[in-house]
């Protein structure tokens, strides 16, 4: 862990970079200090059925949902999130330009107990074969 996985209306396929936009959020949660390269995963899941608000075709929505595993205080991970919503908002500032815009994120903590992971990813970053 960290997972983060976002949604977005399908109208904003043409309006931003995603693959840009989950580089910069994945070094964002890098610098944070709380979690190994080997852990992140950053992606998107575009949504092509969707309603928003008052329906108005421009009408568009990110909604992004980091999941962690279980263990960091609150403050800990209040830091995680603002900083990760500080660059969601940076990212996509061009989109509040307009009244069309909506822009979310949770965080959720996942139990120990309740979570299965295999990585073969983290020997190699961690410098053992």
């Amino acid at each position: 862990m960290p997972h983060l996985c976002m949604e977005y209306s399908a109208n904003l396929a043409e309006q931003v970079d995603l693959n840009g936009l989950c580089s910069r959020l994945n070094a964002t949660l890098l610098d944070t200090g709380f979690f190994e390269p080997g852990a992140i995963r950053v992606r998107t899941l575009r949504c092509d059925h969707y309603a928003v608000a008052d329906e108005l075709p421009e009408n568009a929505f990110l909604d992004a949902s980091l999941r962690i595993g279980e263990g960091r205080s609150e403050n800990d991970r209040k830091q995680i999130g603002e900083a990760l919503f500080a660059c969601l908002q940076s990212e996509l500032a061009t989109l509040f330009e307009a009244p069309h815009f909506c822009l979310s994120l949770e965080i959720r903590e996942i139990s120990r107990e309740l979570s299965w992971k295999k990585n073969a990813i983290h020997p190699r970053l961690r410098g053992q074969s």
